[in-house]
């Protein structure tokens, strides 16, 4: 039978320049629907089973991340259930896929992805647990659903906020907040019980609904890049960031994280507020008890490598964790996992992937009792 490489389906993103045998399949990233972002992709190719498959993505040294494919693997599956690393080689201008599939259907993929469909059944699971509430903040630009979570009394004395996903090609960060919540609402977790007594948690599992959908990499329907837009977000080109602004600053926020992935960089790590101006020693201390507790908690955590420290600029109150640092005077980070694996223990099977970022999630509730306690 014919070979097919199909990508209409949530978060489908590929372009086909030639398919017209296994070995010697050509391809190009696309770009986000509305913006110069290119480096997801994911889609499904069919009649190839037991063939030897060469998948060339011919554009990946123009992509927006060039020395994220270094060291780089992508990831297959056959039921999109189960993933793994496929062999997967860098010459500097083109991405060279090699698998032989044992089915007659596989797919590919730039991550693990995180699909609606699986965002609206944890959603009832949460719903369901008598633990939290699910409110829709309004609409996206799409006309989709935009979901805040809220678990605990809002009553409590502290106030933590998580956003995961401003970037869409960035599944593993609503793969951490899936397993951050269900640890959370397990009634045997001691610091879950902890955590509730004395605080409130309100958390996005997805706060780019509109790009997961349509497979960007950055940017939502309007072409905005969500992280730099929370100094002036607007309903007409950044919905989502107005609302969960606007219902920040009427809760109040005590801890805040945003979670990310890293093109680039193999491993798990924060970015904190030390760079702006007015950072206080109360900040500070709280910043780092929160990162030697979380290497306590979690192995895969470090701070050993990272982003570098800057210097305050005006611009990067644009981004959400140094506006929310720098109006909230909170413990205000931004978390990155690896789209690769992480250096430290790494796992040359699956990588990096979803449930390892689930895990981390799990681990990082002690680490954030000992920011707000």
């Amino acid at each position: 039978m014919p070979i097919k490489i199909s990508h209409h389906f949530d978060a489908g993103a590929i372009e086909v320049l030639r398919a017209d045998a296994p070995s010697t399949i050509e391809l190009n990233l696309r770009r986000d629907s509305h913006a110069d972002f290119s480096q997801w992709f994911y889609f499904r190719l069919q009649g190839a089973r037991n063939e030897p498959c060469v998948l060339r993505i011919m554009n990946a040294g123009q992509a927006t991340y060039p020395d994220g494919w270094t060291g780089y693997q992508a990831v297959a599956s056959h039921d999109r259930e189960n993933w793994f690393r496929v062999p997967t080689a860098y010459d500097g201008r083109v991405l060279t896929i090699s698998h032989t599939p044992e089915t007659d259907s596989v797919y590919y993929a730039y991550f693990e992805p995180y699909s609606s469909e699986r965002n609206l059944a944890f959603q009832g699971r949460v719903a369901s647990s008598g633990l939290a509430r699910i409110e829709d903040l309004g609409n996206t630009i799409d006309g989709r659903d935009f979901n805040l979570v809220t678990v605990g009394d809002p009553a409590a004395p502290k106030k933590i906020w998580v956003i995961a996903r401003q970037h869409p090609g960035e599944t593993m960060a609503e793969w951490f907040v899936e397993g951050m919540l269900e640890a959370l609402l397990d009634r045997a977790n001691p610091h879950a019980r902890l955590l509730l007594q004395h605080a409130v948690f309100h958390v996005v599992p997805n706060m780019n609904p509109d790009g997961a959908a349509r497979g960007n990499l950055r940017t939502n329907a309007a072409g905005a890049n969500l992280n730099r837009e929370w100094m002036a977000p607007s309903l007409e080109t950044s919905p989502e960031v107005f609302y969960v602004r606007r219902r920040m600053h009427e809760t109040g926020c005590h801890f805040f994280m945003d979670v990310h992935g890293d093109e680039a960089l193999p491993y798990v790590f924060v970015a904190g507020s030390e760079m702006l101006e007015g950072f206080t020693p109360a900040q500070a201390t709280a910043q780092q008890d929160f990162i030697d507790a979380f290497k306590r908690a979690s192995p895969d955590f470090q701070d050993r490598h990272g982003y570098p420290s800057g210097k305050y600029r005006e611009e990067m109150l644009k981004l959400s964790s140094k506006y929310v640092g720098h109006h909230f005077k909170c413990v205000s980070l931004t978390l990155e996992m690896p789209f690769k694996d992480n250096a430290l223990l790494a796992d040359p099977t699956v990588g990096w992937n979803g449930q390892r970022s689930k895990r981390l999630g799990a681990a990082v509730l002690p680490a954030m009792w000992e920011s707000v306690k």
